[in-house]
């Protein structure tokens, strides 16, 4: 039976990250594009000012709110996670060193997607029960579209609630008691015999951290992560600069390799890779899958923000997706590469590529501080995606009661990702990951004309504080 599953699964899986979806996705971020006359480009040193000039101010939000940055920060939390350096290790290794190239056009098109995602959010959200601000892909279907799109916005939410016990927690907790175990095996800290019951120990561990932030309700997710979002990117990027610096030789070539290599894959690759639509599709699938955009998950929790100004927030939406494919994909990309580890083209890889990266240029001792970088991704991906998860959960039970039981289960699940063998989870969670993509574009596709006239009217006023 689990074979049937997992072959099923793995048909299914192909055709969702497959081909349609790098069309569907990318071509949604053209038309966005497009009719806003590329206003990721044309506004980015605003977007910029806008988004790096709030970490210096700090306010109180309102009751049932974030303040922008912590809104920004939470959304980064769901969706800088182990993809970062795991996913672009996995990408180079299938797709050559030009996967990078074809990477950085998809943020491209991302950044784009992500601030239509972030506007149409804030412009659509409402007032829960509670008092809280809701809004994401759900929401702008059900207030943008009305009644007729409705069973769009329930296939999103449902989608939504069948990933976040997967690759929101379960996975994300497996990841953290491996990079544990092995920085502990690497120092002989501990025996293997005992792995078992150590991973228990993290399971229960996780489960009572993640219990305590989430249950605090939607400000102690944002101070959570307005505190930790930052120290994990600042941590990872200097570690990482700090390779190229010392492999700055080798830099030269690593640049040819990238931009030669998307056309011409087999001239870096020995041959092991000769297709030009395989390095594509790699780059562009491990973009799409890091930064989430047209995913729509990232825009719920900018909902939360407290602003009252839609375009604005949608700024952030542009420096998320720099942030996290241009900046943090990129620096792993450059780990890999500049560090002069063998990759075996050709052949899935991950972590362990990155993480070979660090210790060739840094010695052995660089797995504790990769550990330490790998848990503090994943960790900041459960919060993140267990706020996404509360809200595809009232969506649809129609009620604000549902989120504190959600929270307790959705805790209790990080044990068990810390001590099974996941198996199957990962691949399903990916396939339903990946068909929560299917109703957001289609509002994308259907709101684009009203992403255009929001900012139009924004920035023909000049209203930009």
């Amino acid at each position: 039976m689990i074979e049937i599953i997992t072959r099923v699964n793995q048909v299914v899986n192909n055709f969702i990250w497959g081909l349609p979806a790098m069309v569907c996705i990318l071509g949604v971020g053209l038309l966005l594009s497009v009719r806003t006359n590329f206003l990721q480009i044309r506004k980015f040193p605003y977007a910029i000012k806008t988004t790096l000039g709030r970490i210096f101010k700090h306010k109180d939000a309102s009751d049932g709110t974030m303040t922008p940055f912590q809104a920004v920060c939470t959304a980064l939390a769901g969706t800088v996670g182990t993809g970062n350096i795991a996913g672009v290790a996995g990408a180079i290794a299938i797709g050559g060193p030009g996967a990078v190239f074809w990477m950085w056009c998809s943020a491209l098109l991302g950044m784009c997607t992500k601030f239509a995602e972030v506007t149409l959010a804030v412009h659509y959200r409402e007032r829960s029960d509670a008092g809280e601000w809701v809004g994401g892909p759900m929401y702008y279907i059900k207030n943008g579209l009305g009644k007729r799109w409705q069973f769009l916005a329930v296939l999103y939410s449902l989608f939504g609630v069948l990933t976040v016990f997967g690759t929101g927690n379960a996975t994300q907790v497996n990841t953290i008691t491996t990079a544990i175990d092995t920085a502990l095996l690497e120092f002989h800290i501990v025996a293997e015999d005992i792995l078992p019951t150590l991973n228990l120990v993290i399971g229960i561990l996780c489960a009572m951290l993640v219990a305590m932030v989430l249950l605090g309700g939607i400000k102690r997710i944002g101070s959570v992560s307005e505190k930790l979002v930052p120290f994990m990117a600042l941590f990872y990027v200097i570690l990482a600069v700090g390779v190229v610096l010392l492999n700055l030789p080798r830099l030269p070539y690593v640049i040819e390799e990238i931009f030669a290599g998307a056309f011409n894959p087999a001239a870096f690759t020995g041959g092991a890779i000769g297709s030009l639509f395989l390095s594509m599709k790699n780059g562009v699938s491990r973009g799409i899958f890091s930064n989430e955009a047209g995913l729509g998950t990232g825009s719920i929790a900018h909902a939360c923000a407290d602003t009252r100004k839609p375009v604005k927030q949608g700024m952030f939406g542009i420096f998320e997706v720099f942030a996290d494919t241009i900046v943090i994909c990129t620096l792993t990309a450059m780990v890999i590469l500049c560090s002069s580890v063998p990759v075996n083209y050709g052949t899935a890889a991950g972590a362990e590529l990155t993480i070979s990266g660090f210790t060739a240029t840094y010695g052995s001792g660089a797995s504790l501080f990769t550990a330490v970088a790998l848990c503090c991704f994943a960790f900041s991906t459960i919060i993140g995606w267990g706020l996404y998860g509360s809200r595809f959960a009232t969506f649809l039970f129609k009620t604000d009661k549902i989120v504190k039981p959600f929270f307790v289960v959705y805790s209790f699940v990080a044990i068990l990702g810390a001590t099974l063998d996941l198996g199957i989870l990962w691949g399903v969670a990916d396939t339903f990951n990946g068909l929560m993509s299917i109703p957001n574009l289609i509002a994308l596709f259907l709101l684009s004309g009203t992403v255009v006239k929001l900012a139009n009217e924004y920035f023909g006023e000049g209203k930009h504080n």
